[in-house]
């Protein structure tokens, strides 16, 4: 069951990648609206974390992202027939910087443990004190 939770996991980060990297370049007007970037912020965060839930080790958190950063990379720079979905804009460059940051901030998150909540923290006095 972990491995298909996994599995489906990377699939979904594959298509997002996909998805995204098709809306990076869209204009709204005359004006450029990275859609990408910001389906990339908002969706890396949540696979790392679904994928640390499944096996905490630093290698399966951090799977979402190298899948991601794998088909941006083959997609992005060699299409499908020859097309160049990746071009050399700030575009392209900020939904790269963006998946990246945000998957490796969220990795770190996920592995780092961080301070006690007060919830936490009155449990732990609380079984101290009765104990």
């Amino acid at each position: 069951m972990r491995v298909l939770v996994l599995t489906l996991l990377l699939l979904d980060s594959a298509m997002l990648a996909a998805f995204e990297l098709m809306l990076q370049p869209s204009y709204i007007a005359s004006v450029p609206v990275p859609i990408g970037t910001v389906i990339v912020l908002l969706t890396m965060p949540w696979l790392v974390r679904r994928s640390a839930e499944v096996e905490p080790a630093p290698v399966v958190a951090g799977a979402p992202v190298m899948v991601w950063l794998a088909v941006v990379g083959v997609l992005g720079l060699t299409g499908p027939g020859g097309d160049v979905l990746l071009p050399a804009t700030w575009q392209s460059l900020l939904l790269i910087v963006s998946g990246l940051g945000a998957g490796l901030w969220s990795v770190r998150q996920v592995l780092l443990p961080g301070p006690a909540t007060k919830n936490e923290e009155r449990g732990s006095r609380s079984v101290v004190g009765n104990g």
